[in-house]
């Protein structure tokens, strides 16, 4: 088992050690009425503006939104592959996004800091029509790369 769990940390420090500032990873995805549904009913965000199509139309911004969470969420796809765990994440929501909208989630290492083995990302969240609709940033630490080279 000793050997295992070595073999384990040089191959995390071998992947850490090729991750670089500037490098990029991509991930799209169309936001459904059923990742809608499913969220809110794990969450139990039953904000009106995300489940009520009535009171959405009435309301600031004429339809049904994706929660910002959900959106947000597109970096646990990138940071899943790459056995990131957070430490910390920021977002800043910059525009809705609806049902039906196709996003494209953009990551960035920001940082990398050799000696305390941790990474600083940066992501950028665009609609199909090109408008960024969030950004955010997290910190964390590989624990198991499992991204296909």
């Amino acid at each position: 088992m000793a050997d295992t769990k070595v073999a384990f940390k040089q191959r995390l420090q071998q992947e850490f050690a090729k991750m670089q500032e500037g490098q990029t990873f991509t991930f799209r995805r169309t936001f459904t009425d059923g990742d809608v549904a499913i969220f809110c009913g794990v969450t139990g965000d039953y904000n009106p503006y995300h489940i009520d199509e009535i009171f959405a139309q009435e309301n600031w911004f004429g339809r049904r939104i994706v929660p910002g969470l959900l959106t947000g969420s597109m970096i646990t796809n990138i940071g899943g592959l790459l056995g990131i765990l957070a430490t910390e994440m920021h977002f800043q929501y910059l525009k809705p996004v609806y049902i039906g909208d196709t996003i494209t989630c953009v990551v960035t290492v920001a940082k990398k800091d050799v000696e305390k083995r941790t990474l600083v990302m940066h992501a950028t969240f665009t609609n199909q029509d090109a408008l960024e609709v969030l950004s955010a940033q997290f910190n964390g630490f590989p624990a198991n790369i499992r991204l296909a080279q």
